[in-house]
């Protein structure tokens, strides 16, 4: 038979998206309260090796996460967004859980606020004892605060 005069056949990926099985759970929690609970197409996240895509489906993981802009895709293109601060990622049985300690819609986030917070952070580091307890600190506020002024400054609309 000719190349392109068989029979067409669909991937399993394919089969999955027309029979709907292409989302995941996602549980979004901080230590104040569930942010976000539903089914996702996508979760986009870092981790302290990068960055990482959840699709349905996912290799079973638990990753460390960074300061970040949380990315959650929905149906027709919506996405919502977070600053998200340190936590966890646990990915499971087509489950993500995304465990934060804090998750903040950019709307929320004051630019001039997190300059102002970001300057004293960066003083806070300069005066710190190298290898000591308020460098540490002072380094993760740092990495925060950039990572928030970032998603901040971000122009809205479609992620």
């Amino acid at each position: 038979m000719p190349v392109g005069t068989g029979p067409i056949r669909a991937s399993r990926t394919e089969l999955a998206l027309a029979e709907g099985r292409h989302k995941l759970e996602a549980q979004v929690m901080t230590p104040e309260r569930e942010v976000f609970s539903g089914e996702l197409i996508q979760l986009s996240t870092r981790t302290t090796l990068g960055e990482v895509g959840i699709l349905a489906r996912h290799v079973p993981m638990i990753a460390r996460l960074v300061p970040t802009e949380l990315r959650l895709h929905l149906e027709e293109g919506e996405t919502q967004r977070y600053a998200q601060g340190e936590g966890w990622l646990e990915v499971f049985a087509n489950r993500a859980r995304v465990l934060v300690s804090e998750a903040i819609p950019p709307d929320a986030l004051d630019a001039r606020e997190l300059r102002e917070r970001l300057a004293e952070a960066e003083r806070e580091l300069a005066e710190a004892e190298e290898g000591g307890a308020a460098q540490e600190a002072a380094e993760r506020e740092t990495r925060r605060l950039q990572a928030f002024l970032e998603i901040a400054e971000k122009p809205t609309g479609p992620a």
